[in-house]
């Protein structure tokens, strides 16, 4: 308010008969009232109890509180750097006045007498950095020893929740290549005709750090079942339909898909596997879905499949009696082979080099009752390889093919998931229905899980491993996707674990299988 400006007085008006009777306080002396002197008599009648019984609480008094914070919602915005700093005399776009001030600037002495002083500066630096490499791994080829003794553990670190008010499944994830600072999550409705309606079809890439809002949205036609990051470009993802149809993306062209198979030479059933292949221009794809037929593509042109193999182990070729694909398993090592797992319980071992149709079908590895959910080679040991199917987790060797030369009991909830851990031979994962993630290590323990952890109430329906091992991403039935970091002993490589499991699998080749659960 202004110096100078009215004030502002209100006057309160009551009468002097509400205000009540008048108080007239004054000082004056201390006043006795009354004085009982002790009574002796009192004194004898009384009688002291003993013992004295009288409950206390030990504990201290606690209460709880509940708060409902504010969600804190974090964006992420570019900023375009420009040249600046020009007086506003100076159009910097003229190169003759940039050069006229350049030379002036140049002649001042302050000018001078400051490069002076920075170039020795700098060159102090630039001796430093010449007689030592900071940036040196002076134990770089020598092998970790080193033996942990913390027990195996797990923890939390972010939940990404679907942000659809009608729920999905996660049902596919995938890792950035560069930096795994980012989550590509597949969301679709497996149930056949029970899709709720106004459903939505969009799949999203989360950032790590912000749980709150997915850094890209993905659009497609029909609902993704699968999706994969290029391992060569980190801008592109490929991804399977359930209409059965390939899409790709580029991120760096929005949401929309970039490039789309056609109906007529797509899958008939949805696509529920697929894998990049190791190809010099990093284009190369194929997919496999339960119409029985595994296809090669090349995302620079994906109106057609450049190659299908059908699933028919009679080598007939027929596609009625093709087998539905579920799996997938392509190891770069091994660039003529690739492995399908079926719905009907049997692994198919294929040459894609082979001379006639009937010949790609090389053998085939019976032994679960359901579909296999989930194929791996393990990427020390790339003969052996882990499936998941029905109630059980099964490793096979490709030199015994009668039977899995280890596996885990039936356990009361279905499995739907597993993998390797990439930096340790002897550890893989699975996951099951009743929301439980399993981490064994079958070097350690035989008997049991080394690690069984309560992620979810729902059904666990994926999961994926970080490069590094020490980050775990799993997708539920309800489109919650919990991302856990387990301790350091189960990421890191023990003494002699090479050695010993290799000793282990051998040894079960020789005398027969391990039952890793009776």
């Amino acid at each position: 308010m202004a110096a100078g400006a009215m004030e502002i007085v209100y006057v309160y008006v009551k009468k002097r008969s509400e205000f009540g009777k008048q108080c007239n306080f004054s000082d004056r002396q201390a006043e006795l009232n009354i004085d009982i002197p002790p009574n002796p008599e009192l004194a004898e009648q009384f009688v002291a109890r003993n013992p004295v019984d009288m409950g206390i609480q030990c504990s201290t008094s606690m209460s709880e509180h509940e708060a409902n914070t504010e969600r804190f919602e974090m964006e992420t915005r570019g900023v375009n750097h420009v040249e600046g700093g020009w007086p506003k005399d100076v159009n910097p776009l003229e190169l003759e006045q940039t050069i006229r001030f350049r030379k002036k600037v140049e002649k001042d002495e302050n000018y001078i007498n400051t490069i002076m002083q920075l170039g020795l500066v700098m060159e102090h630096c630039i001796k430093q950095n010449n007689a030592v490499n900071i940036y040196q791994e002076y134990f770089d080829d020598e092998e970790e020893v080193e033996v942990t003794e913390e027990a195996p553990a797990a923890k939390t670190i972010n939940v990404f929740r679907d942000p659809q008010d009608i729920k999905r499944s996660a049902t596919h994830l995938s890792w950035h290549p560069d930096g795994n600072r980012k989550l590509a999550v597949a969301y679709s409705c497996l149930n056949f005709q029970r899709a709720p309606e106004n459903m939505s079809q969009e799949s999203y890439i989360w950032d790590l750090e912000n749980p709150n809002r997915p850094e890209t949205v993905l659009k497609p036609s029909s609902a993704l079942v699968t999706l994969e990051y290029n391992p060569k470009d980190s801008h592109v993802l490929l991804g399977g339909c359930y209409n059965g149809q390939i899409a790709c993306w580029d991120t760096r062209k929005g949401s929309l898909v970039a490039e789309l198979s056609t109906i007529e030479f797509s899958h008939r059933d949805p696509v529920y596997a697929t894998i990049w292949l190791q190809s010099k221009t990093g284009t190369e794809c194929f997919s496999a879905s339960t119409d029985g037929q595994v296809m090669w593509w090349d995302i620079r042109k994906l109106s057609e499949p450049t190659e299908v193999v059908i699933m028919d182990i009679t080598k007939k070729e027929q596609l009625e009696n093709a087998l539905g694909a579920i799996s997938l398993e392509f190891e770069s090592t091994l660039p003529t082979k690739f492995m399908v797992g079926t719905e009907q319980g049997i692994v198919i071992s294929c040459n894609r080099k082979a001379k006639t149709p009937a010949e790609k079908i090389v053998c085939t590895f019976p032994g679960h009752h359901g579909p296999v959910y989930a194929l791996q080679r393990n990427p020390f040991y790339p003969k052996n390889f882990l499936t998941i199917g029905d109630w059980t987790a099964r490793i096979w060797s490709e030199e015994s093919r009668e039977s899995s030369i280890m596996w885990t009991k039936y356990h009361m909830a279905y499995l739907t998931d597993g993998a390797w851990s990439p930096v340790r031979p002897a550890v893989f994962f699975t996951t099951k229905m009743d929301g439980t993630l399993d981490i064994w290590d079958f070097v350690f323990k035989q008997c049991d899980p080394a690690l069984s952890l309560k992620v979810c109430d729902e059904a666990l329906s994926c999961l994926r491993v970080q490069d590094n091992g020490c980050f775990i991403a799993c997708g539920s039935q309800l489109g919650t996707t919990t991302l856990l970091e387990v301790s350091q002993g189960l990421c890191s490589l023990q003494r002699n674990e090479k050695n010993m499991a290799s000793s282990v699998s051998a040894r079960c080749r020789g005398q027969g299988a391990l039952r890793l659960l009776s």
